[in-house]
Parts: C-alpha cells; structure tokens; sequence
C-alpha cells in the first residue's frame, strides 16, 4: 500500500496538559503544516489512496472521466455542498488519527472505512478507526493489544464545540460495536485476498478464550482559533465502560479547513 508518515513530523506534543472534569489527563498536540509540496503531494496520494487505490482508479471510473473528475463527483466528499465539508474534516481526522497510530505508536491499522463508502457525503459507521500489535503473527498472547480510537473533528464555526466529550461519547459505544467492525475489517481483507491479514483480525474475534490487552482512545481535532480549553475542560469520561484506561488527545492547528481542502485537490489533481 503506498502509505507514507512524513506529514507527521509536523505533529508535535506540545506537553501541555489539561484536566477534564472527572480529572482524566488531556494531551494537547499541534499540527504545524506548511506549503511544502515535498511533503504534501506524497500525502495527497497517502489520501487519495484511502478512497481509491491508484492501481484501481482506470478501473472503477467511468470511460472518458478524468481521474479528477471520478474522484470529485464520485468519491470524494464534497467541497461545499450539504453535509460535503463537515464529512471532509471528518474523514480527514479520521485518517490522520490512524496514520498517528501506526507510525507513532506503532499499531498495524488496515485503511478500510473510506474506499466503501455508497454514498460520498456521508460518514462510515462502526468504530472510527482499529489498531492492532500482535507481538509474534505465529502466536497469539495476551500482551497482544487492540486499540479502538474515535476521531471528531471542528475545522469551522465561530464557536468552539464539545467535540472531546463528543468523542468520548462515540468511543463509550466502541466496545458494544467492535465485534461488527472486526467482522468488517475481516469481510474487508478476505475480499482483497490478504489471508495474512484475515487471520490477524481472527486473532481479536475470540476474547474469552484468547485475551488480549484493549485501548480506548477519543481524540478531538480543532483549527486552533476554535480551540477552547475552558471547553475542552468540561469534558466528563466518567461513563465510558474503560473510563481508567482511556486515552484523551487533542489536535489544533492554524486554518485546519484550508488545509482539508487543498489536500483534497491535490489529491484529484495529482491522480
């Protein structure tokens, strides 16, 4: 897969912490993004690649489209029609979450979600994004971890918006819809013909009998104009089923929407 990590050297741990309301620890991150096509056009594809694979994009479009043309009107969410630009921020948090849990914290997180989408302007269901580490793919141990991370996302408005406690409320959902998205993953895999992989997910299907280690993450992505720590300190976990082992993590960065958009257009234009 022609995945790439070098967009995340501008996402720096600002050692910050805040304090929840039931006295749970925040991190804040920033994403310091800059006009570098070095890097932007290698994470266009990384981008692109998560709706369409390049290997398939001739394909799938209809005959005499443009590559640009497919993914604007068929596979892309929208630039500013209806539900188009909150589902852009949206699945770009997604994305970027996942991308932070495998190349930062080292979890093998299949890209299933964004490909299989019927209808463009609309957002996945099921858990936002899985990881995984099995620490030898012979044998399954009970060190061997599944991490479930909800991504919510606030690139536009004139008023900061709960969108930890939004996704703490969506990761408390996580354990009761796991077992449908493991299945999904699976269906997902088997489908692409990747046995290998298939057999990774079984690994997760049966913790009754094969334990493994769990982490819940909810992770709330803002424009830092709209980042509001009074906000983000009212946020209560108390009710998520693994309130003690949850993860909190926010990420702010400058004109967040901007940088939606433009990774989208490259993303067409560079196809």
């Amino acid at each position: 897969m022609p995945w790439t990590s070098e967009h995340l050297k501008w996402l720096v741990d600002t050692g910050k912490r805040l304090t929840t309301a039931d006295g749970k620890t925040v991190e804040v991150w920033e994403f310091h993004h800059r006009k570098d096509n070095a890097v932007l056009s290698p994470w266009a594809k990384h981008f692109r690649n998560h709706y369409c694979l390049d290997t398939e994009i001739d394909i799938l479009k209809p005959p005499r489209y443009a590559r640009s043309k497919y993914l604007t009107s068929m596979k892309f969410p929208d630039l500013s029609a209806g539900l188009g630009p909150g589902i852009r921020a949206g699945d770009f948090g997604e994305i970027l979450v996942a991308d932070y849990l495998q190349y930062l914290l080292g979890y093998w997180v299949p890209r299933l979600r964004w490909d299989c989408k019927d209808i463009r302007n609309s957002s996945g269901k099921g858990c936002d994004i899985m990881g995984f580490k099995i620490l030898d793919d012979g044998k399954w141990s009970r060190d061997d971890t599944l991490a479930i991370f909800e991504a919510k996302a606030q690139f536009s408005g004139s008023k900061a918006k709960p969108r930890l406690n939004d996704a703490v409320d969506g990761s408390a959902k996580d354990d009761v819809r796991k077992a449908e998205s493991l299945n999904f993953c699976k269906q997902r895999l088997f489908e692409r013909q990747l046995p290998v992989d298939v057999t990774r997910i079984a690994r997760f299907q049966n913790p009754e009998d094969y334990p493994y280690k769990e982490n819940y993450g909810a992770v709330a992505l803002f424009s830092t104009s709209l980042f509001d720590e009074q906000e983000i300190s009212k946020t209560d976990a108390s009710g998520h089923p693994y309130s003690n082992e949850l993860t909190l993590l926010v990420i702010r960065g400058n004109a967040m929407m901007d940088l939606v958009h433009e990774l989208y257009r490259r993303a067409a234009d560079e196809a």
